[in-house]
């Protein structure tokens, strides 16, 4: 099996030096960038399976880096924040994130979180069936290619995007709770989980819909979740 690749873009030495010693003994090949412009160039450069991005950093912050990335790489970003306040999380995540850790945590859970994004990546990058193809309405979602089309244009979607879009839209008419969706798509718990569905339903509708407002394809239920109209 290929070893992964890991991108550390952290300023403090001392806790980049500690998640790469954690990283490495997991299993995984680890390279460091000590600010945000050379973390981002790296990231675009090199061939990287995720990259763990923290959120304060010199010459460029965590939220540019990520929006940086994003618009040209599809691979898993896990950002991590020594704030609380749920405007960096939602603006994090409403860049492309596909997840975050807040600061202090333990290096096992970092490494757990890793493993994690990056097995639901290859089962989902894997998949080669295009039976699976899904056609309603105008939108077309290909798992093979992960790609999506909206009358025919291709419209760009982070993985956890894609993902929730394709779970919701293999199964019209049913309707997912956010923990359901959550658990489905993260894995592992953690703290603002359903802020984070939320927060890629609104850039999902955003991307796909002609009126996000008066969504078409994807519906809220109120007090339980979503379900994806047929």
């Amino acid at each position: 099996m290929n070893t992964k690749t890991i991108l550390l873009i952290e300023d403090d030495v001392t806790i980049s030096e500690l998640q790469k010693d954690y990283l490495e003994i997991g299993g995984f090949d680890v390279d460091m960038a000590a600010d945000g412009e050379s973390g981002l160039s790296m990231s675009l450069l090199g061939k990287y399976d995720l990259v763990i991005l923290d959120v304060m950093l010199p010459k460029k912050n965590g939220f540019e880096v990520c929006k940086g990335i994003r618009e040209k790489r599809d691979i898993p970003i896990l950002m991590v924040t020594s704030r609380s306040e749920d405007i960096d999380v939602i603006r994090g995540l409403g860049l492309g994130a596909d997840d975050y850790i807040a600061k202090p945590f333990k290096p096992a859970e970092l490494v757990a979180r890793v493993k994690a994004h990056l097995a639901r990546y290859d089962r989902l990058t894997g998949a080669k069936n295009a039976k699976n193809d899904v056609h309603i309405r105008g939108l077309r979602i290909e798992p093979d290619t992960r790609k999506v089309f909206v009358n025919e244009t291709e419209t760009a979607l982070t993985t956890k995007e894609f993902d929730l879009l394709y779970v919701l839209a293999s199964h019209p008419g049913r309707v997912f709770t956010k923990e359901h969706l959550f658990e489905r798509i993260w894995d592992l718990g953690a703290k603002g989980d359903m802020q984070t569905i939320t927060v890629h339903i609104r850039k999902i509708r955003e991307k796909i819909e002609q009126d996000p407002a008066n969504p078409t394809y994807i519906e809220t239920v109120w007090g339980t979740g979503y379900r994806f109209k047929d």
